[in-house]
């Protein structure tokens, strides 16, 4: 999805950054009857999607899920990326730029706030009526392309780990170096915003490093599967996508964590098998994508590169 700028001004920057969703739930227990929620806000008499500013050095993702709770008071789990849209600021030589994505609602309810009076569940099928901006419309339609209820898998490059030639242990051994450390705690809240539940990795060191602090948050398990390394993809490819594939699942947002030498093979494989059209991406580590699922199908790929932000393909 394409930006909506309406300033040309190369001094005008985007600098003012936020996050929010198209939260949802099902009504009645409905699969296909889906409701959104619409938020209103006294100080603009508007109805809008709940969104809301980064807080300094907060992550997209971590921002949406917890501009949503505030808003609404309802937690969520976040899935597909819908796009962003930029607008300017009135009164101000800046531009705001708000990230979006699906993210269902848990159970809770909605609590009235110094920004937010009143919240709204509006089915589908009304919702345009409701809004009050065309930005919100156009990130309800880019909602509506694929059917709400996704399943995801989280695949993850393996954090830094210096150069091969700097460790004097077999490879399979290197571990991460400080660097790799850090974007490996800072993983975790992005992951959890995405609902991550289990954990899968290749057997090196250092993919089992990338997730081991996301396994103490969650206290779980680490599943090592050598069929997610380099080596163990080459010398069974077919047995390592069936692998992946047997994976998705409505019950559980699995994480996957492997190598630069299988992630490109295997996201171009599924987006082949599905008729998706995915660019590349420069896969760098402690990258993330985010793939979502109609049964087997893969009908997006969002990906994450280092600091998080987030690129739609």
């Amino acid at each position: 999805m394409s930006p909506m700028t309406t300033l040309r001004d190369p001094q005008v920057l985007p600098n003012i950054h936020a996050a929010g969703a198209v939260l949802w739930r099902e009504r009645g227990g409905q699969p296909d009857d889906i409701e959104i929620a619409v938020i209103h806000r006294p100080k603009y008499g508007d109805w809008s999607l709940p969104k809301g500013k980064l807080d300094p050095g907060e992550s997209p993702l971590v921002a949406a899920v917890r501009e949503v709770g505030e808003e609404t008071g309802l937690p969520c789990t976040l899935g597909r990326y819908l796009g962003h849209v930029t607008y300017p600021i009135p009164g101000h030589r800046k531009l705001k730029r708000v990230d979006y994505w699906a993210a269902k609602a848990t159970t809770g309810d909605f609590v009235e706030n110094a920004e937010v009076d009143e919240m709204r569940w509006i089915p589908l099928e009304q919702v345009m009526d409701q809004l009050s901006y065309p930005m919100d419309r156009q990130i309800v339609r880019a909602f509506t392309r694929v059917p709400a209820d996704t399943s995801t898998i989280l695949l993850v490059r393996h954090a830094k780990a210096g150069k091969r030639g700097s460790f004097a242990g077999p490879d399979v051994q290197r571990p991460l170096v400080a660097a790799g450390v850090e974007q490996a705690e800072a993983l975790v809240p992005n992951l959890l915003a995405l609902g991550a539940s289990e954990i899968y990795s290749a057997t090196p060191a250092r993919c089992v490093e990338t997730v081991t602090p996301l396994a103490k948050r969650l206290d779980v398990e680490i599943n090592c599967d050598t069929l997610f390394s380099e080596q163990g993809y080459d010398s069974a490819k077919a047995a390592a996508r069936q692998r992946f594939r047997s994976l998705i699942t409505k019950d559980a947002v699995p994480v996957v964590c492997s190598q630069g030498g299988v992630i490109p093979d295997l996201v171009a494989w599924l987006a082949d098998e599905s008729g998706l059209a995915v660019p590349s991406a420069r896969n760098r580590k402690g990258s993330v994508w985010a793939l979502s699922f109609l049964g087997d199908r893969l009908v997006a790929a969002d990906h994450m590169d280092r600091a998080l932000s987030t690129e739609i393909v």
